[in-house]
């Protein structure tokens, strides 16, 4: 299983006593990179393997949910280049336009300037300089955590070649008329001053107020409901549903619009429900998507009532009063009219915010660029349908399916200075040009471009196919297009896997982005919170990078990512996670001071002895399991396979039962030594994905080796041995039942106790000195006693506890538990027999009191046991 070609033998001086991450983790990461380890070669001839980053933004800095995401992606890629794929981890950053917009501005805010004061060249100038100077710093974090990226294709959403490949894409889209420009409804954030898409609404239950207004005057009102008084002054009608008789010698008519000077009309809508409120909605055709839709169906006036600044524009007492001031200013005036028939407050009901600056969204109309999305949605649909696109876990193909069958256009122009500014012009005549890369923008009196940019999202719709050269056919998207596999949160599967998958499928001929997309969860604290500022649970992944090594934080999150399920963690398991990879520290050097080694062949299986063929045979079981669970994207269960067969077969067993060997000499220490270099060697380069700075340490000191990020994944040779996986399996059950024994008996683990090991005729005699030292068993001598006997598994062990144990205080104390035990049991039995009680408790204390049954039977027997197996008096 060992590659050859890159070894030489190692002396256990190589390793220090302790491990020390913060001393190497650094230089190792600096030694990977220069030495080129990362970097794909488009001209290779092995099959490529390509995974993006899911782009940060420049904004940002490294959080849980990043480092949990790169640690299973960088797993993903340290595998597929030991298997001698050609593997590219394409790296970058997102130019983040609403979020990066709003930082560089709070910049200016300090200086007592805006935007505004720059101009927008000025602006846009500006913020390349904050880029340039502050922006990106999860880079740096990124190499801390172990990224194996290639750092030498980097790219930036704004850089020269995705900024050519978005002209690109729009104008291609613009020319197959599936962009457009039109005046629609969108979600207005009043504080970023932009239109948002739907998907970066944030929606939360928030305290409001619902007011029932009357409109017209006797048999000739109507009584409509709404949590947004203010909007009001811009209703144009009155909607009752066609079948509604309690309305209908209204339809057709008007009536008075409160606090106005206008008569609306009563129309007839199918879209109203009959049977919420008082079955009549007001209609505000420029303030509500439903509204506008009715609007367009009745041929109904908009009139915008507020400005950008969600500011009442309406001459007459309520103009230049903010939304929520006018709000309450309306509801008094109306009270005062006699105009309110009830109200309702506080009324909890769903609230839209924006996700970047949480300010209550506005809609509003308003003429902006849309991307007809009905055939590229089909198509993003129809590539997981026929299978040309794997999710993973299937059970989110539903979800998938939901967002893009029913997507509605997608708004893409924001209303703000950096982005990528929409190639439009427009002439003194009404024309309409839209400019291609390198073409020339028209020019003369009266040309002016677009002031609106794109969408940020539009951009990282290109990611996997705009970072390889496109829309140049160049050898690397020849190459490295489609991707492998996305790896990806549940959580963007609409606002970025979805835009993927339709761009992808367009630009590049059908052919999708990617083959899987395989959807995790998200990191959540020990008790399954949300990570949260405001919670108080939020953590800085470098704080406990800094305090138990970048392996240690790996480890704890690749073992609890099962696919598209959140992962709770906690720093208690972090420090469990630092302690094995000091546990594989630790066994490595124990097996390097006892001269194990990879030089040679592996003895034949004659030469080996039931342990070494046992060890063997799990460790290619190991390489199988661990195989299959990465095809299938479990890495929790790449990781448990990993930690138990490491920690529990190797280094508890192997390991344990190997020191008598080397103790004795001769052949069977010597194959021992190789057998344990083998199972040291591949096992690290097993755990190397996951735990790589340890790992990497660790394997080149055993094997001599250049560095592991570049040795051969291991392969299952195929050889199992159940024979002596049966022989071991013996061995264990003895040793383990007498350490219970002892421990029941209060026994120190160091403890030694004379015994007689009677093992004739049984596969245990070959190990009579493993069990004695594992067990600290001296030699019976001739004072021997036997005070307890244990037959366990066809072998009996024989202890001499006399002047070792106060057999009549344990029976007495051991007599005391069982009293207790019995007690319990009683108490649990009479409860459940009591049909009363069953049929008022609820079913969680009726499940704890089965569960404290079940737990004093099981004391009872085991108390029993330990009874039995003391001298008699």
């Amino acid at each position: 299983m060992t590659d050859k070609t890159q070894q030489h033998s190692a002396t256990p001086t190589e390793l220090p006593t302790q491990y020390a991450p913060a001393e190497v983790e650094g230089k190792l990461y600096e030694r990977w990179v220069e030495r080129g380890y990362f970097e794909a070669d488009e001209n290779s001839a092995k099959e490529p393997y390509t995974v993006v980053i899911p782009p940060p933004n420049v904004t940002g800095s490294l959080h849980l949910g990043h480092a949990f995401e790169h640690t299973l992606i960088d797993a993903l890629t340290r595998r597929k280049r030991m298997q001698g794929h050609e593997t590219l981890w394409q790296p970058g950053m997102d130019h983040a336009g609403i979020a990066t917009q709003n930082v560089v501005e709070r910049e200016l805010g300090k200086e007592g300037k805006s935007r505004h004061d720059l101009g927008r060249e000025g602006f846009v100038e500006r913020v390349w300089q904050w880029k340039n100077e502050s922006g990106g710093q999860i880079s740096g974090q990124m190499r801390r955590l172990g990224d194996g990226v290639a750092w030498n294709r980097e790219r930036f959403t704004m850089d020269e070649g995705l900024s050519k490949a978005v002209q690109t894409m729009f104008k291609k889209l613009y020319e197959d008329e599936l962009i457009y420009r039109a005046e629609r409804i969108i979600n207005w954030c009043p504080r970023c001053l932009t239109a948002i898409s739907d998907i970066e609404v944030e929606y939360q239950d928030d305290d409001g107020e619902l007011v029932s207004l009357r409109y017209g005057d006797g048999d000739e009102s109507v009584v409509v409901a709404t949590t947004r008084a203010e909007t009001m002054l811009g209703d144009t009608a009155v909607a009752v549903h066609p079948d509604d008789e309690r309305y209908a010698h209204l339809v057709g008519r008007t009536v008075r619009l409160p606090l106005t000077e206008r008569s609306i009309p009563v129309v007839a809508d199918a879209h109203v429900d009959p049977e919420f409120g008082t079955g009549a909605v007001k209609v505000t055709p420029a303030h509500d998507p439903n509204d506008f839709e009715i609007g367009q169906r009745h041929g109904l006036p908009a009139l915008a009532v507020m400005d950008e600044h969600a500011v009442i524009t309406v001459p007459g007492p309520f103009q230049g009063l903010d939304r929520l001031e006018a709000r309450s200013a309306i509801v008094a005036a109306l009270r005062a009219e006699g105009r309110i028939v009830a109200e309702k407050r506080p009324y909890v009901h769903s609230v839209g915010h924006c996700s970047r600056c949480k300010t209550t969204i506005e809609p509003r109309l308003s003429m902006q660029w849309w991307v007809k999305v009905g055939p590229l949605a089909k198509a993003a649909g129809d590539a997981v349908r026929d299978g040309r696109v794997a999710i993973h876990p299937q059970e989110m193909e539903k979800r998938y399916f939901d967002w893009v069958d029913n997507l509605h256009d997608w708004c893409i122009s924001r209303q703000l200075w950096w982005g990528h500014r929409i190639p439009v012009w427009y002439g003194p005549d009404g024309e309409v040009v839209c400019v291609g890369p390198g073409e020339e923008p028209p020019s003369g009196a009266g040309w002016t471009q677009d002031t609106d940019v794109l969408d940020t999202w539009f951009s990282s719709g290109l990611w996997p196919f705009s970072t390889l050269g496109w829309p140049e056919r160049t050898g690397s998207l020849a190459k490295f297009y489609p991707n492998s596999v996305l790896v990806t949160g549940y959580d963007i599967l609409f606002f970025w896997v979805a835009r993927m998958m339709m761009f992808g499928l367009y630009a590049m001929d059908g052919t999708p982005p990617f083959h899987t997309i395989a959807l995790h969860g998200m990191v959540r604290d020990q008790f399954g919170k949300k990570m949260s500022k405001s919670f108080g649970n939020a953590v800085n992944p470098l704080d406990w990078m800094d305090k138990y090594g970048s392996d240690a934080l790996r480890f704890t999150l690749a073992r609890g990512a099962n696919p598209g399920v959140d992962v709770p963690i906690g720093e208690e398991w972090v420090q469990g996670s630092r302690n094995f990879a000091n546990k594989i520290w630790n066994a490595t050097r124990f097996a390097l001071m006892n001269g194990a080694t990879v030089e040679g062949p592996l003895p034949v299986p004659e030469r080996l002895s039931a342990t070494d063929r046992w060890i063997l045979s799990r460790l290619n079981e190991t390489v199988a399991e661990v195989d299959a669970f990465y095809d299938d994207y479990q890495f929790a269960k790449v990781s448990d396979a990993l930690f138990h067969f490491a920690w529990d077969e190797v280094f508890d067993w192997y390991v344990e039962l190997s020191k008598t060997t080397f103790q004795a000499g001769g052949d069977a220490a010597e194959v021992a030594k190789r057998v344990l270099g083998e199972v040291l060697d591949v096992t690290l380069r097993l755990l190397h994905p996951i735990v790589p700075f340890v790992t990497e340490i660790l394997w080149t000191a055993l094997t001599g080796g250049e560095s592991v990020v570049i040795a051969d994944w291991p392969a299952d040779s195929g050889f199992r041995d159940t024979a002596a996986a049966g022989e071991i399996a013996t061995l264990q059950q003895v040793i383990t039942e007498v350490r219970r024994f002892r421990a029941d008996q209060g026994l120190q683990p160091g403890q030694r106790v004379p015994a007689r090991l009677r093992l004739d005729g049984t596969p245990l005699a070959p190990h009579e000195a493993a069990i004695r030292q594992l067990l600290r068993l001296q030699p019976e001598g001739e004072a021997f006693t036997s005070t307890a006997t244990l037959p366990v598994a066809g072998a009996e062990v024989a202890l001499d506890l006399s002047g070792v144990i106060d057999f009549e205080a344990e029976r007495k104390r051991l007599e005391k538990d069982l009293g207790a035990a019995e007690k319990e049991r009683t108490q649990a039995e009479r409860k459940l027999g009591n049909e009363a009680f069953l049929a008022k408790a609820p079913e969680d204390v009726v499940d704890k009191i089965r569960g404290r049954l079940a737990k004093a039977v099981a004391d009872i027997e085991r108390i029993q046991g330990q009874i039995g197996r003391l001298p008699s008096a």
